[in-house]
Order: C-alpha cells, then structure tokens, then sequence
C-alpha cells in the first residue's frame, strides 16, 4: 500500500496565507512549507501532532510566505531553510520580499540549500521533485510529491481555484507564468492535488477545465 500523506494547513490571517506541515502518516518528522506571520500557530500544530520539522521549504521569496523562517530557525536552529536558486536574494532583502511596502522591513535567515528544477529534495521521509515555475516572481518553485495517488502539488502562488498568481511584481512574468502551468502542472495526472498559498485545494482536472487565466476556454471569445 502506497504511503499516506498528511498535511495540516496553517492559515495566516494576514493575507490569508496557506502554510503546510506535511509528513508521511504515522511519522514524527515533517516539512514546514512557506511559514507566514503566525508561525507561533505552527508551533502549535507540531506540539499538538508531535512533529519535528527536517526542512522548511519556501515556494518563493515574498513577506507573506516567509515571515515565519526567523522563529522556526529560532526554534529548530538545525531545519535547513531551502528556496528556489533565484529567489534567494529576496530572503534578506525587505524591497525584494515586498515587505517594505507594508513598513514591515522584514528579513529573513539565509538559505541553507538552493534548490533547481528537475531536483528531487528529500526530507522527513518525503522525496519531493522540484519545478521551477517563474511569472509570480523569478525564482517561484513548486514541490511535487509522487509518493502516492494522488500526486500532491505545493504550489505556492503560482495557481489557485480559479486563478493564478500576480504577475504585476517587479519580476513578474504573466506569459511565462501562464506557460509554466500549462507545460509543466497541467501535463500532471488529472486528479493531481493543489495545494496552493492562498485559498482552497484543486486539482490539475478543474484548473485545466474552468481556470478562466490558463485553463482549456481561457481563450475561447465565443
């Protein structure tokens, strides 16, 4: 029998901000993906399931996705904190994380790991396969996981229910977003979950189908 995947979601009441716990059922380890501003929230839920995080995984560099990394590093100095190769610069740099536009000036610990499309970075028992899918920011990574039926997307904000990412960012792409997911996720099995940054799960059958940005009628003026 195929291994069960958990995920907790965490929601961030400011910016209504998804973050992930993920371990394998019946596991004590996990992965902390994109922490936000209440990461004393996600404290909570690991005391509570009696997890330790391996890794904490940022789809990208925005404030909203990584106000969390300082106090999980805090707590757990040795978790490694990983992100795309080319979003690593906006970690520590309050005009690039977009934090600065809100008077926050946040800042985040370094990288410990960089990692590049087509990687498979493996931790808590978990191998997950990394896509580079920039147009939301530059470096904007996804992790897949294929362990089991379905596959699982952690797909920060590059699509959501009925949408996708911004793309009017300083480094914002919206073609080259919107020809990431269709070359890249939508090639995916059908029932392959979304578990995006922002707002409810999806899967790759629904986007393809009604997304009115990228899915199959996006163009269709008829």
């Amino acid at each position: 029998m195929a291994p069960q995947l958990v995920v907790h979601t965490v929601v961030s009441r400011m910016f209504s901000q998804n973050a992930f716990v993920v371990s394998l059922e019946n596991q004590n380890d996990c992965v902390v993906v994109d922490p936000g501003f209440e990461a004393d929230a996600i404290q909570q839920c690991l005391s509570r399931h009696q997890l330790t995080p391996k890794a904490i995984l940022n789809t990208h560099g925005h404030a909203d996705h990584i106000a969390g990394n300082e106090f999980l590093k805090r707590c757990w100095p040795d978790c490694p904190l990983v992100i795309g190769a080319n979003d690593a610069d906006k970690l520590g740099d309050p005009d690039a994380n977009l934090s600065s536009q809100f008077g926050i000036a946040l800042s985040s610990p370094p990288a410990d790991h960089l990692v590049h499309d087509g990687e498979v970075y493996a931790a808590a028992g978990l191998e997950l396969e990394v896509l580079e899918i920039p147009g939301h920011s530059k470096g904007h990574v996804v992790y897949v996981w294929k362990g089991g039926d379905p596959w699982i997307v952690l797909s920060g904000d590059v699509l959501f229910q009925g949408s996708i990412g911004r793309t009017d960012f300083p480094d914002g792409d919206a073609r080259q977003l919107m020809s990431s997911i269709r070359g890249k996720l939508f090639s995916m099995p059908a029932d392959t979950k979304i578990l995006p940054g922002h707002g409810p799960s999806t899967t790759v059958s629904l986007e393809k189908e009604l997304n009115p940005f990228v899915g199959d009628r996006a163009f269709d003026v008829s």
